[in-house]
């Protein structure tokens, strides 16, 4: 069962969420809360597999709520989705650097956010949909500019670096494993050990990192079989 929460000033956001919640019999609604630090407190009495956490809060706004519950080790197990009104909200990128597993519309059908439920609750991670892309350029061109690379960078192999890079484009496992004709499992690999590394909490922090350290371009396949070259 995924015990979830719900950190959402707007009272009809939450009853949604709480209907939507009841229906289901793999995920369980333990606690709302209408402002950040309330949300904070609860977080921490009742250590949730899942957050969902508005951006936008009175008393305590979400990305300073989000700082707080990502930096106590106590909730290290603790996955939160930042909810934003706006497909490119200026705060998505602070959120996703402050530990955010990811962010979905308020808007979004409701399969989708039981899908950023499931999806980040089994240790993924989730940007929605129509929007990743988007997000991943539009902050991947200011970064660019001023790369600050991780300072564990170098201790990636070439192929993992390779592989981070196609993670920054905002692929799955299996769209990268069919680029560079190797399995999903291969792909899998590199990027769990490139977040150990990395120290990233997950793939969406993985994004982050690559796109601070400037790699943010996956190189072309020099061709079906053949190795593409690593990323400098």
């Amino acid at each position: 069962m995924i015990r979830l929460v719900v950190v959402e000033d707007q009272a009809l956001v939450r009853m949604g969420l709480r209907t939507l919640s009841d229906a289901e019999d793999d995920i369980e609604l333990v606690g709302e809360a209408a402002d950040g630090r309330r949300g904070v407190e609860l977080i921490r009495r009742l250590v949730p597999d899942v957050v969902l956490m508005d951006i936008r809060m009175p008393v305590m706004d979400g990305l300073v709520a989000l700082a707080e519950v990502t930096a106590d080790p106590r909730l290290g197990s603790v996955r939160v989705i930042m909810l934003t009104t706006f497909e490119l909200d200026e705060y998505v990128f602070t959120a996703l650097r402050n530990g955010a597993s990811g962010f979905v519309l308020k808007d979004a059908d409701p399969e989708e956010m039981l899908r950023a439920v499931r999806v980040v609750a089994a240790g993924g991670a989730l940007l929605s949909p129509s929007v990743t892309r988007r997000v991943i350029d539009h902050f991947a061109g200011s970064a660019a500019a001023a790369p600050s690379p991780h300072p564990a960078l170098g201790e990636l192999t070439d192929r993992e670096r390779e592989i981070v890079a196609w993670v920054a484009t905002g692929r799955s496992n299996e769209e990268i494993a069919a680029e560079l004709v190797v399995s999903p499992a291969t792909v899998r690999t590199h990027v769990s050990r490139a977040m150990l590394k990395l120290g990233a909490r997950d793939r969406a922090q993985l994004v982050v990192f690559a796109v601070q350290s400037g790699l943010t371009g996956a190189p072309p396949p020099a061709g079906r079989g053949e190795r593409p070259p690593a990323s400098p």
